[in-house]
């Protein structure tokens, strides 16, 4: 019976193939018919019908994707007006249609998936060519401010769910015929549109190729968001760093396409993919080329320091109160084991307690309603972390070192950096607790060395500090002056590696005001 369905099923969907691989034909309800039969069950197709002159025309689309006043005053209103000239798909094209784009084809596949992708099908009795006209419209998320990477400097649009509006936003920031858009289509069953992006002659050619071969290769039925692209092109899908970066910020995708990488837009999502990516990126934020370079070398330092304590912290802990107390000052040793006297767990079971817990709770906080969220975390962490010291069930020093733990995770810029970190801090706290320091060296040397091993299309994941290029260090652990950053990064730039001309720093005379000061 199964084998039967099977047989049924394949069978229709070569009758489908068939048909739509067939010519438009001049007979308007042949074409109508098998539209339907193609269409079937699909109540929002709508099919309207009328007459211009003495033929009969028909226009199809879905419901909600297009914009009905276009439709009514570019096509409708048009073909009404000039229903007396003699009709042809070039004289309807060129001389009656008014809307921006419009194309004409002569199969019937191409005007199923332009109708699925938005765009209206023009159908004229007599005429064995269709025109498709591109009146997409419908319900869409205005351009607002993007919410996984809030800024205080800069500017406050993020990307939309509408692939051209993000590359609109792009062309925005980069004026330049240079600026590339490829267009493809990913996903047999969503037929989801993307766009492939990068400025000509800063982008090496053979990175684009492959870029392009990559997502070529994809065959899947669907792709609903950025990160199923993700997965499917980087270069190691079982490593737990991320090696492509994400963003919501036209700015950000415009400042890395300046510097010789590629951008992916995908129709449906508000997060673009930038690549290849380094692990450095993902400790800056847009806003540090924003702010003057002094409170950027700040918070950069801020973040190398504090994602050190977010993977290592409970390590160390675990570690010096469990076979290194010697390392303590006396005095503090005292306030520890006091603390612990009471605590029936060893610091490892203490540490995993509270750890899990405050994950548990940082996810609760995120899947609330924004409104109670951020309150029933907070408040679930004071909570509990109280009760927890008065039961006797965890120190008073565990609260701490986890609570510091937490905030040095929030300072990572990047969400799936964020996560990586917190995911290795726990087979951190397992080597800890067995080996002691012995053991978080192990795990460092084990993470590093990953690292330098770790490739993003083909640029080295640590880079410019594995290998080492001195002259771009002035751009990982601070943020140089921005007329000392003259030139972009050499691994992704080939040729035009200068952004700005030489000596743009003012001069000594200058800046005293003997030249070129006020009159």
């Amino acid at each position: 019976m199964k084998l039967r369905r099977n047989k049924q099923s394949e069978k229709k969907s070569n009758l489908h193939t068939d048909k739509t691989e067939s010519q438009v034909h001049s007979s308007l309800d042949e074409n109508i018919d098998i539209l339907k039969e193609l269409f079937e069950d699909c109540s929002d197709v709508i099919y309207r019908t009328f007459k211009v002159g003495s033929h009969q025309a028909c226009i199809i689309f879905i419901d909600g994707l297009i914009d009905a006043n276009s439709i009514q005053f570019h096509v409708l209103d048009a073909l009404e007006e000039a229903s007396r000239e003699s009709l042809s798909i070039e004289i309807v094209k060129d001389k009656i249609v008014s809307i921006g784009s419009v194309k004409e084809t002569e199969k019937l596949d191409a005007i199923v998936k332009d109708i699925l992708s938005g765009n209206t099908g023009l159908l004229i009795d007599g005429l064995n060519e269709a025109l498709i006209v591109d009146a997409k419209g419908g319900s869409r998320r205005s351009v607002a401010e993007p919410e996984t990477e809030t800024v205080i400097r800069g500017p406050r649009e993020g990307f939309t769910e509408s692939l051209r509006v993000n590359t609109a936003l792009v062309r925005h920031k980069i004026r330049s015929n240079r600026l590339k858009m490829i267009a493809k289509t990913v996903g047999e069953e969503t037929q989801t549109n993307i766009a492939i992006l990068y400025v000509d002659g800063l982008a090496r050619p053979e990175l684009v190729k492959e870029v392009m071969a990559r997502i070529e290769k994809i065959e899947i039925d669907a792709v609903l968001e950025s990160g199923y692209i993700e997965e499917l092109i980087e270069d190691n899908s079982w490593s737990l760093f991320p090696q492509i970066q994400n963003t919501e910020r036209p700015d950000t995708l415009a400042a890395n396409l300046l510097e010789g990488r590629v951008g992916v837009i995908v129709d449906g999502t508000p997060f673009a993919l930038i690549l290849p990516t380094t692990f450095w990126q993902f400790l800056q934020a847009s806003e540090d080329y924003y702010h003057r370079f002094h409170i950027s070398v700040f918070l950069r330092v801020i973040r190398v320091i504090f994602i050190f304590l977010a993977l290592e912290l409970p390590a160390i802990y675990i570690a010096v109160t469990t076979y290194h107390q010697e390392m303590l000052p006396t005095n503090l040793l005292f306030s520890v084991a006091s603390s612990r006297e009471a605590i029936p767990f060893p610091a490892f079971i203490e540490a995993l307690i509270m750890e899990v817990a405050f994950e548990a709770l940082r996810e609760a906080g995120i899947r609330l309603p924004k409104v109670i969220g951020q309150a029933v975390s907070i408040l679930g962490a004071l909570v509990i972390g109280q009760a927890a010291v008065e039961a006797g069930i965890v120190s008073a020093p565990m609260v701490i070192i986890v609570s510091l733990t937490g905030i040095a995770s929030f300072t990572i810029p990047r969400f799936n950096m964020a996560i990586s970190i917190r995911l290795l801090r726990f087979p951190i706290m397992i080597l800890a607790g067995v080996f002691g320091l012995y053991g978080i060296v192990l795990g460092s040397t084990f993470i590093l060395t990953h690292l330098c091993k770790l490739r993003s299309f083909g640029v080295p994941y640590f880079s410019p500090l594995g290998p080492l290029n001195l002259r771009e260090l002035r751009d990982v652990f601070i943020r140089a002056p921005w007329w000392a950053l003259d030139k972009r990064p050499s691994q992704t730039v080939k040729d035009d590696v200068r952004r700005q001309k030489e000596n743009v720093r003012p001069t000594k005379k200058q800046r005293s005001g003997l030249e070129g000061g006020n009159a």
